[in-house]
């Protein structure tokens, strides 16, 4: 390990759940990062961290930082990770990576001109049971993938203001959620060739259910499903002509999943389950990635962050979902 020197920016929750992750995995906090420096230094108590800052301006601005983890809200990623990629430091930034692919391409080209690493926080990619199941497709096991399909659903307040709820905040399903199995899907088999996505909109005008269609190179299907409003099975399958693989629930999660036969044979069963939440395993990648020089994750390139954005663009432009400022 490079032993790099994190950088928390913001105290919501889900930096709550990836900080507890790095002390699990034995990592180096050194410096939390809040709009007030109560909640910060309230965070900072509570991990350990040595220095609590009361602006992110400050934060980015600490010699001791060399990686930003970016937990902001989904507006204001943009202007977060352009703000640590501009004073130097690294940045893994909390999915969805931007509201948009224009702005995620911006990063990507600050990043570049910098030398710096700029990956999503897509932490499912990077997890064991994940790693296996492309070490499987790989090998060529499940013949030639011909269908995939995953869910992301969750019974989530109706309130306006909540964040799932509000446009201000890039609120709506497809972002929150659907931006899980619409990258696993991705990663399966590639960037889609055609998009056709449909949804229900809530009183407030976000997306409180999408469903999506997609036709990928060669010719394969997949079908995603995201909702705020109710919560199912949220299970996955990847399906080929000679197995098919099962992943249990939650899919996107630290789970277990079988490799099936035609004949319902099970020819592989796999235990991912994993100390903490499992965000810990993104961020050993983003060490490793830093340590060997490299610029873009070796799996979830940057330019496919990019262009998995474009994708969402355009579910967003078939549903009628518009964020403030045309964004």
């Amino acid at each position: 390990m490079t032993g790099l020197h994190w950088g928390i920016l913001a105290t919501g929750g889900i930096a709550h759940a990836f900080t507890s992750d790095l002390r699990t995995a034995g990592l180096d906090v050194t410096a939390v990062g809040s709009r007030s420096i109560e909640s910060a230094q309230a965070f900072a108590d509570q991990f350990g961290i040595p220095h609590a800052h009361g602006s992110y301006q400050e934060l980015v601005a600490d010699p001791d930082v060399d990686i930003v983890y970016i937990a902001t809200p989904h507006p204001g990623h943009l202007e977060n990770a352009l703000l640590a990629l501009d004073h130097g430091k690294h940045v893994l930034v909390e999915k969805p990576f931007t509201l948009n692919g224009e702005e995620a391409a911006m990063i990507r080209d600050r990043a570049a001109e910098k030398g710096l690493l700029a990956m999503e926080a897509m932490w499912t990619r990077y997890l064991p049971h994940m790693v296996r199941i492309r070490e499987i497709l790989a090998a060529g096991t499940l013949g030639d993938v011909r269908v995939v399909s995953a869910d992301h659903t969750q019974k989530i307040s109706t309130d306006p203001r909540h964040r799932l709820n509000a446009l201000e905040l890039g609120g709506g399903a497809l972002l929150d959620l659907g931006i899980y199995p619409v990258s696993f899907v991705v990663d399966v088999l590639g960037l889609p060739e055609r998009v056709t996505a449909i949804a229900r909109l809530s009183d407030a005008d976000s997306d409180a259910e999408v469903a999506t269609v997609f036709a990928h190179p060669g010719g394969a299907l997949s079908t995603t499903v995201s909702s705020s409003r109710g919560a199912g099975a949220n299970v996955a399958q990847i399906v080929g002509t000679e197995a098919r693989i099962e992943i249990d629930r939650v899919w996107y999660t630290p789970t277990t999943f079988r490799v099936v036969g035609p004949d319902g044979t099970v020819l592989e069963e796999f235990d991912g389950a994993v100390e903490g939440r499992g965000m810990q395993f993104q961020a050993l990648a983003a060490e490793r990635l830093v340590r060997d020089g490299a610029t873009s994750s070796d799996v979830l390139s940057i330019d496919d962050t990019v262009s998995i954005m474009g994708v969402l663009d355009e579910v967003r432009r078939q549903i009628g979902v518009v964020y403030p400022g045309g964004r």
